[in-house]
């Protein structure tokens, strides 16, 4: 009998358990439902009107924009941004995705003020609106040298009226980033220089435009001389015998990486005052048994005619071959 009423007992503990729990989870959604809510406004904000939802009733599709911007929408099948929609069965990113809802729009007779226009959006706006997509591409734009110097994306893109279908960029480099960056274009009329205006090379070898944690947005290695050694593979390593200043300075301290009046890119036209910047002239040069070659006054003899691995040796501490 005892073991019968504890059954019951029992049953009915796990009834209110039960009910308390559905009450707890009513409460806790009535307390998050208004931030449900934002994060739908904000979804329906920046995507295709959805089958059913608050805002659906907001968006006209792409084509109602194609009867008044035909000439806008001609060559958009060919857009990357296009070719993204049509992968999602024509639900990706259309013409409201970036413009915002156009009905207001259309109902009002084409009323520029009820639509987002670009060419009227500040620099964060534009970024904003690209960003919300690309943001995993580009993490680091807000804190690169562009995203300080509050340059939009529509600087160098132009999602209609490229000029180069790679990357819907307005020019092609290095014209492009020649438009701001006059005086590296001084560098590349240089004697010497790296193959940029032969179309051999791309700034973006180098550089990502989009931000890196490098300094002047240098495309970030595991070794920091990896951006030079990947072209100039022979200089890469790893030595017995290291250079130290490779690891400390880098290859820019002792090359211009754009264009330089001297061979190899050299900052001098010296290659022994080069040296001297480091190797200051000892005691040791006057020395009984120093040849007089290595008197640097006189100058005869380029340091690298005997240290000839200069970048680093396998068989030499002093850098001989």
């Amino acid at each position: 009998m005892r073991k019968f009423i504890w059954v019951v007992r029992l049953t009915d503990a796990r009834k209110l358990l039960a009910a308390a729990s559905i009450a707890i989870a009513a409460s806790v959604c009535a307390v998050i439902s208004p931030v449900g809510a934002q994060v739908s406004a904000t979804a329906d904000a920046r995507t295709p009107a959805p089958a059913a939802g608050k805002f659906a009733a907001e968006y006209v599709g792409g084509d109602t924009c194609t009867a008044c911007h035909s000439d806008i929408a001609k060559g958009f099948e060919n857009n990357p941004h296009s070719q993204l929609a049509l992968e999602h069965a024509g639900k990706g990113v259309t013409c409201e995705s970036c413009h915002g809802p156009g009905k207001a729009h259309v109902d009002s007779g084409g009323d520029v003020a009820k639509i987002v226009r670009f060419t009227k959006a500040t620099a964060g706006q534009i970024n904003q609106t690209c960003l919300s997509c690309h943001a995993g591409a580009h993490p680091n734009f807000e804190r690169s040298a562009h995203g300080e110097a509050e340059l939009s994306c529509t600087s160098c893109h132009s999602i209609h009226y490229s000029q180069q279908q790679t990357r819907l960029l307005i020019a092609a480099q290095p014209q492009l980033c020649y438009r701001c960056h006059a005086d590296v274009r001084a560098s590349f009329s240089m004697p010497f220089h790296h193959k940029v205006p032969e179309a051999l090379m791309k700034c973006s070898d180098c550089h990502d435009p989009h931000g890196t944690f490098a300094q002047k947005n240098l495309q970030i290695t595991a070794d920091r001389n990896m951006i030079c050694t990947k072209c100039h593979t022979e200089t890469a390593g790893p030595f017995v015998y290291e250079h130290p200043v490779l690891k400390t300075g880098g290859c820019t301290s002792c090359h211009s990486p754009h264009g330089s009046p001297n061979p190899r890119l050299l900052h001098v036209n010296n290659v022994n005052t080069l040296c001297l910047q480091c190797h200051t002239a000892s005691m040791n040069f006057t020395e009984a048994g120093i040849p007089s070659f290595h008197n640097q006054n006189t100058q005869y003899v380029a340091c690298t005619n005997c240290h000839t691995q200069i970048h680093g040796s396998n068989a030499s501490s002093v850098f001989f071959k």
